[in-house]
């Protein structure tokens, strides 16, 4: 076991300080994520449950020849499990509560045989992740995988972020597409979308790609014959959990695209990446605060180890670790070297506070499998809230010929199905209109219905595509949904070269939604960096929907700020600039012509002033 990995099990034995408290009631965290990977996962086990009797029953030996009566008490709490874990979770065989870990030969393998048994009883599959030696003998970890029908599958989220050149989209290319590099860029140019991003080599638009695994963790993606793109119909319909990569821009100019990207395509976790010869340079640090500011969780990726000089890597990694450690990110680095410490550090992962850092070459493929194995152990972060009503936010629109209006974003809760009637909203007079849905589509693939925090495409019925922008909504009808144009926000200003004070205009981003808005009212006079106060925004363009306690940032220049809505005004009126606005448009066919006249038309109006006053 490598030295990364000790240091973490030493960090497992307090996880009270690593991982947020557990509330027993309902097996989820104080602070509303659901922990999949908790060490002490084991805690759930009831004694009187396992046996009938209050007598204490130690975890480690729960496994190896239960009765009747404890077998369906076991079954019943890894369906709770499952159930908490959207359809995974990891099982330890052989761990203790408070006493030795670790079983005989004979006794771990009747505890693996209960555990197989079990999980054929919930419709699972069991891959064995890593095995150890414990005082009492040899402890295991498994993940237990739900088997789902052909068109459903588990969907992980993870933003691609990191400065020019750190080899973002080649990484995706390579992992995607199961082809190495050849150290002059072919593996990015499969994800490319526009030609001037094939010529410069740099994306400038949000990209989409996917990595499936099946029950038991393969890749699922194979190298395409003479170089043609993924099938995500088979992908999807062979996976068990697909990864979706959203790749972001790294330039400084694409900041805005960035930024989009983060907010608006929710993502479950960020992978920052750093070109190790390069060093954590540019918007590196910008990204990383990104991403912290957003609550999402960060792990690193430093590439181009095969043309790096070992002096320079080693310098590069130990900026990175200064800087996770600073007061600013407070995280604690783990060094990803085998696949003991993948498994720690995935079941840490969700507290937040553990960040692995992954060091990879997409030319040698050193170190690939690792980073593969870490991306199936990720899992989905956010509830899907089926008995909600239904919430789906746009971040996409398309015109399909031969379909009419497709729309693409992220259901936020509830589920959506075919032909259901929704409102959507709100147009530039803040009102919303009933829409059906004709198809719906997840990954290109045709599915019945959607779930909170799946991504999905809606092809709609009597509706033009210029009618639909980016942050609009579709909401059940029963939410009665109210645009505003005025809210209060709770926000911390990151940056700003000067002060901030009333009628100061910024772009703000929630979910979504990208419009620029006054501050027209602040708890204190001025606001420089690093100061906190509660200010009321007014849109500057049309109304939007918003809920409190939404996360938000707005932008303008090098001014960064972050915040939280706490109430929204719905009875505010629109900004006298606006009411009864004529939007002008640039000069069109006959712009010179009607100048001209113009010209004419005043020429003739003084003739005719200086005649009549002669």
């Amino acid at each position: 076991m490598s030295a990364a990995a000790e240091t973490i099990n030493v960090q497992e034995k307090l996880s009270a300080s690593l991982l947020p408290e557990r509330n027993d009631s309902n097996n989820h965290l104080t602070n509303g994520a659901v922990n999949l990977f908790a060490p002490d996962c084991d805690e759930i086990f009831d004694d009187a449950e396992l046996n009938g009797i209050h007598e204490p029953v130690d975890p480690r030996t729960s496994l190896v020849s239960p009765n009747d009566l404890q077998f369906d008490a076991l079954i019943s709490n890894l369906k709770q499990r499952l159930s908490a874990g959207h359809g995974e979770t990891i099982f330890e065989v052989g761990a203790g509560e408070g006493t030795s870990n670790g079983l005989n030969t004979e006794d771990y393998q009747a505890s693996v045989a209960t555990l197989k048994l079990m999980a054929q009883s919930c419709n699972s599959n069991v891959v064995l992740l890593r095995e150890k030696t414990a005082e009492q003998g040899t402890m295991g970890e498994f993940l237990v995988r739900k088997i789902l029908e052909e068109n459903d599958f588990m969907e992980v989220r993870v933003a691609v972020v990191g400065n020019v050149d750190a080899g973002k989209s080649t990484l995706l290319g390579v992992l995607t597409h199961g082809e190495l590099d050849n150290g002059r860029g072919t593996a990015r140019m499969k994800l490319f979308r526009h030609k001037h991003e094939m010529e410069s080599g740099r994306t400038s638009s949000v990209g989409n790609d996917i990595l499936g695994f099946d029950g038991v963790g393969n890749v699922v993606n194979k190298a395409e014959a003479h170089g043609a793109g993924q099938d995500w119909l088979r992908i999807c319909k062979k996976s068990s959990k697909v990864i979706t990569f959203i790749d972001l821009a790294g330039h400084e100019k694409y900041l805005k695209t960035t930024i989009f990207g983060m907010t608006g395509h929710v993502p479950d976790f960020a992978m920052l990446m750093v070109g190790s010869n390069a060093g954590i340079i540019g918007m590196t640090k910008e990204h990383l605060g990104l991403a912290l500011a957003l609550n999402v969780p960060v792990f690193v990726v430093v590439t181009k180890i095969d043309m790096c000089p070992p002096n320079v890597l080693q310098e590069t990694m130990k900026l990175l670790t200064r800087i996770l450690k600073s007061p600013g990110c407070r995280k604690i680095p783990v060094m990803v070297q085998n696949t003991d410490d993948v498994v720690v550090s995935a079941t840490n992962f969700m507290s937040e506070k553990v960040c692995p850092i992954f060091q990879i070459s997409n030319v040698t493929g050193e170190n690939l499998d690792l980073l593969k194995m870490f991306m199936n152990l990720l899992s989905v972060r956010c509830d899907s809230h089926d008995e909600e009503p239904a919430e789906f936010q746009i971040d996409e629109t398309y015109s399909v010929p031969g379909v009419g209006t497709v729309i693409s974003g992220t259901c936020m809760q509830g589920i959506i199905k075919l032909n259901d009637s929704l409102l959507l909203g709100p147009d530039p007079l803040g009102q919303f209109h009933p829409i059906s849905i004709r198809s719906i589509h997840r990954k290109r693939m045709p599915v019945k219905e959607v779930r909170g925090g799946q991504t999905a495409s809606f092809s709609l019925k009597k509706v033009k595509r210029s009618h639909i922008r980016k942050g609009m909504v579709m909401l059940d009808k029963s939410l009665k949904p109210q645009s505003c144009w005025e809210f209060d926000a709770e926000v911390l200003i990151l940056h700003h070269p000067t002060t901030i004070s009333c009628k100061y205009q910024a772009m703000i981003h929630c979910n979504s939604l990208r419009q620029t808005a006054t501050i027209i009212k602040m708890s204190q006079a001025h606001l420089r960096t690093g100061d906190k106060a509660n200010v009321t925004f007014r849109f500057i363009k049309h109304p939007e929907f918003l809920k409190p306690n939404t996360r938000m940032i707005f932008r303008e220049g090098r001014t960064k700020a972050v915040g939280t809505i706490i109430r929204i005004d719905p009875d505010a009126h629109p900004p006298p600039q606006v009411a009864g606005k004529i939007k002008h448009r640039g000069p069109g066919r006959g712009h010179h012509a009607s100048r001209d006249k113009s010209k004419e038309g005043n020429a003739g109006q003084s003739a005719h002033a200086s005649t009549s006053g002669t």
